[in-house]
């Protein structure tokens, strides 16, 4: 150690750190994850929002576009919508018109299920259930699913061209009583193809919607079936009911779109942020005003120095507090002046209290506490140091 002052020793404590130093590694792995984590999103592929099954727009095995594509080959003008409105609005003329519509997850509700029937003079539906079948075509039930070969066995015109359809099927039956035509039948009663009239428009429950597939419409006689039952008319409306609809359903509100857990959570959201306010309460208002200079008693001082070092496990810097002041009062113990280096204070107290002058050193320099025990064990001892060398000087 070089020469210094005994006022400007500061042993070997570093000297501590501002907030934003000691913030400085955290800020750094932040910044570090945000960066990988937008690489990672960049580089990454996108998954593009792929057309639903048996969409007209679909090329893959499960679409349709086949069918789409040849029947507007042949004049059909095929429109995809995915609301009502605009199936309403693609809809020109209800007699030249026919709408293919799929609703599997039962958007539409009585009320549109009618507006749909009075926008075209046929409507092709395929695999309805529940409700949608109920009002599509009442009188016709589902019966399970059944996966044959149909033999052409009605007077349906689209049914006699395909001779042979193949694919597999939701099954239908045709009430006893009920005006209307059942094809695709197999097992005495379980139809593939039903055809009734509603409200002046012909309505086809359509079980075999597997038949309009990109890999299944080359089957037997798939495709005959196909471009015949939805190429009648000049215009065909490919209609997938969406969210559109759904909000458009005057029928629903805000609670059929909430979980039932949705309320009691919030409640309990709530609940926990009062709780919050309540435990962290701060009284947040004008800053007191205080007169200028402010007198600080040297024990408030002393003890707030106490609780930062201690908050932030400062053992070190607090050992060296006490260093700084024992060398400070060695000095004049051992008639040095106060400019004395501490090498010299060193000196001079192994020479008085007869100690080596390694574990003088050690102490008052070297030594560094491992835990809230050796800081103790330390300080303790430069209090017997100071005091032994008292007694040594002025003894009684």
């Amino acid at each position: 150690m070089t020469n210094t002052d005994v006022a400007e020793a500061t042993p070997s404590a570093p000297a501590p750190r501002s907030p934003l130093r000691r913030a400085a590694p955290w800020l750094i792995l932040g910044v570090a994850a945000i960066i990988i984590a937008t690489i990672g999103v960049l580089l990454s592929p996108t998954d593009e929002v792929r057309p639903p099954a048996l969409s007209a727009s679909n090329a893959d095995p499960d679409g349709a576009m086949a069918v789409a594509e040849v029947l507007r080959q042949h004049g059909v003008d095929v429109i995809e919508t995915s609301s009502l409105a605009d199936t309403e609005h693609a809809a020109d003329s209800a007699a030249t018109t026919t709408i293919l519509v799929i609703d599997p997850g039962l958007i539409l509700n009585e009320s549109q299920h009618n507006r749909l029937l009075s926008a075209a003079a046929r409507v092709v539906a395929v695999e309805p259930h529940g409700t949608a079948l109920e009002e599509l075509a009442p009188g016709v039930t589902e019966a399970g699913t059944i996966n044959d070969s149909f033999d052409a066995d009605c007077e349906v015109d689209a049914v006699m061209k395909a001779g042979t359809v193949e694919a597999p099927a939701t099954a239908y039956r045709l009430a006893r009583g009920q005006q209307g035509i059942a094809c695709l039948t197999v097992a005495g009663d379980l139809s593939a193809l039903v055809e009734v009239r509603r409200s002046g428009t012909i309505v086809t429950v359509l079980g075999a919607g597997a038949a309009l597939r990109n890999d299944q419409v080359v089957n037997a006689g798939n495709a005959a079936l196909a471009l015949n039952l939805l190429g009648q008319t000049e215009t065909l409306i490919w209609y997938f009911p969406s969210e559109a609809d759904l909000l458009e359903n005057t029928d629903l509100t805000l609670a059929d779109f909430q979980a039932p857990w949705t309320v009691p959570l919030t409640a309990l959201l709530v609940l926990v942020a009062f709780a919050a306010i309540a435990w962290k309460w701060r009284r947040f208002g004008p800053l007191v005003v205080e007169n200028l200079p402010v007198v600080v008693r040297a024990s408030e001082t002393l003890e707030g120095r106490a609780r930062l070092y201690e908050r932030g496990s400062a053992r070190l810097h607090a050992l060296d507090a006490l260093r700084i002041g024992t060398i400070a009062r060695l000095a004049p113990l051992c008639g040095l002046p106060r400019t004395a280096s501490v090498e010299q204070v060193v000196e001079g107290v192994a020479a008085i209290t007869g100690r080596k002058r390694a574990d003088v050193a050690a102490l008052l320099v070297d030594d560094e506490p491992r835990g809230d025990a050796d800081l103790i064990r330390l300080s303790d001892a430069l209090l017997r140091l100071e005091t032994e060398a008292a007694e040594k000087i002025r003894p009684n």
